[in-house]
């Protein structure tokens, strides 16, 4: 059977601080700039998540995408919607919450959830031209 990829793509709007707090405001400021704003800050969300896997030949497909769809949205959407990361969500307590990590907890959260068959990927958008991509 042929290997495809499918993709579902999401949204969701937070705030967070990118900050370190061991350092010294200044030292905050000169290495995350303003995202070290102690007032936060929010960005609209792009998600992208990618399922690869062979075509199941009885239904027809890799992973049925209404239910990637209630995925995202249950572990996803619901945690981190209108949320400040920093304050609200449990995950980045003690993780500075960069696209970077918020793209390792994403994914962290679905792997538990997708069949180990099938490869997943998570690609997040923080700004049109700012993103990162973690497939574990």
């Amino acid at each position: 059977m042929p290997r495809v990829t499918i993709h579902r793509k999401a949204h969701f709007n937070a705030a967070h601080r990118l900050f370190n707090p061991a350092w010294s405001d200044e030292k905050n400021l000169e290495v995350f700039g303003k995202c070290s704003n102690p007032h936060y800050h929010g960005h609209n969300y792009e998600l992208i998540v990618s399922v690869t896997g062979e075509i199941d030949p009885v239904t027809g497909f890799v992973m049925d995408l209404s239910v990637l769809r209630k995925l995202i949205q249950s572990e996803i959407e619901e945690a981190f919607d209108h949320k400040n990361l920093n304050v609200e969500v449990a995950d980045f307590k003690t993780v500075n919450p960069t696209v970077e990590n918020i793209s390792v907890v994403i994914y962290n959260k679905l792997r538990t959830k997708i069949r180990t068959s099938l490869d997943i990927s998570v690609k997040l958008y923080e700004t049109p031209r700012n993103f990162a991509t973690y497939s574990g």
